[in-house]
């Protein structure tokens, strides 16, 4: 029986090691990052038409980033289950609405909706009191949606427009 060698025996250790940090996952032939250790994930720039199903299944998820794809639907109401978000940039996409349930992801902290094509922007979002930074910049989304939700907002979130 033949002994590995310690140089492969190391090579092998130092490459289980990376991919235990970071898990690859295969979608739709699209790969993309998820860093386990912190709870984040990162769809950018894979050409998504929409959210993957199995997105709504992660309920420990602290940052979701779904920026610059070709997403043109809706989020789904689901979304209102990932009550531990702390950041979701959906910027850079093709988006028209939100959906009103994003107002119940009370921990939110940074909501990135820049660059897309909203008209309307729900009153819920008034609901998000740990807002921080809220971006709508690249859209055109109504005045008056934007009036009746900053009454709601904490007088401390930033907004760009």
């Amino acid at each position: 029986m033949k002994k590995i060698p310690s140089v492969l025996l190391i090579v092998l250790i130092s490459l289980s090691l990376f991919l235990l940090t970071f898990l690859f996952v295969q979608t739709k032939n699209k790969t993309f990052v998820e860093d386990n250790t912190t709870d984040n994930l990162y769809l950018n720039n894979q050409n998504l038409k929409e959210l993957p199903d199995y997105v709504l299944s992660k309920t420990n998820l602290k940052t979701l980033d779904i920026s610059n794809n070709n997403i043109s639907v809706t989020l789904p109401a689901e979304i209102k289950n990932l009550q531990n978000l702390k950041i979701l940039n959906v910027s850079n996409n093709k988006m028209t609405n939100l959906p009103a349930e994003v107002g119940q992801l009370s921990k939110l902290e940074i909501l990135d909706l820049s660059n897309n094509q909203f008209t309307g922007l729900p009153y819920e979002l008034g609901n998000l009191k740990n807002l921080k930074i809220l971006n709508i910049s690249g859209n055109n989304y109504s005045q008056k949606d934007l009036e009746i939700i900053k009454k709601s907002l904490p007088k401390t979130t930033e907004i760009i427009l």
